[in-house]
């Protein structure tokens, strides 16, 4: 009966909208029957999050749930509907500001495959240049790449060239490209190089070098 009254609140309480829906139709000792968006029921744990809801914690009377950072606290068959955040589309690719090192070198972190790395914008660099111990942390079959040889300040090394699918720098997202993987641990972090920069409008006044995606 409960699960019935509990789904019956549910329909009532629908509406086109993009918030997130949630509907309690079970209750026990840190574990809840959650409906979210019209589907399930989910059974969560204390902890667990489905779908962007998490339960924090549960009695046989009542849930205690977090959505978008907001905690709402519902009773058996009771609904609530929590407003989704705004201003995250604005936030991609947005300028992303570097700050310049005691060196006048301008440091940052870029996204590739999940992985978070660090990078420095450098104009001599023709590609995008990495070495392959970060490439196999980022998960990168490398050696499917182009081989070429390269001359360092250690003599000439084997590299591949690839075309990374998607690299995240900040808030700005770049599909396709050209990078350049050195076997070896060197360079120690990522070069930005020209592959990257071209795409780019980069302005520097004093310290501060402002990103801005150009396509």
């Amino acid at each position: 009966m409960k699960w019935i009254l509990g789904l019956l609140v549910l329909m009532i309480s629908m509406h086109v909208s993009a918030d997130t829906q949630i509907n309690i139709v079970g209750l026990f000792n840190n574990k809840a029957l959650v409906m979210i968006n019209g589907s399930g029921p989910h059974h969560l744990q204390a902890g667990q999050t489905k779908s962007g809801v998490k339960l924090i914690s549960a009695t046989s009377d009542a849930a205690t749930l977090e959505v978008e950072g907001k905690r709402r606290v519902l009773k058996m068959g009771q609904a609530a509907f929590v407003a989704a955040s705004t201003g995250s589309p604005e936030a991609v690719n947005s300028p992303v500001n570097l700050y310049a090192d005691q060196a006048g070198h301008f440091f940052g972190n870029l996204t590739l495959n999940g992985g978070s790395f660090k990078y420095i914008v450098d104009s001599g660099a023709t590609n995008v240049t990495m070495n392959s111990d970060d490439a196999k942390v980022a998960k990168i079959d490398y050696k499917q790449g182009r081989k070429v040889n390269m001359a360092t300040a250690n003599g000439v090394v084997q590299a591949f060239t690839v075309t990374l699918n998607t690299l995240k720098i900040g808030t700005i997202i770049l599909n396709n490209v050209d990078t350049t993987i050195i076997e070896g641990s060197s360079p120690p972090f990522i070069l930005l190089g020209m592959s990257a920069q071209n795409r780019l409008n980069i302005k520097r006044e004093n310290s501060i070098m402002t990103l801005t995606k150009k396509y």
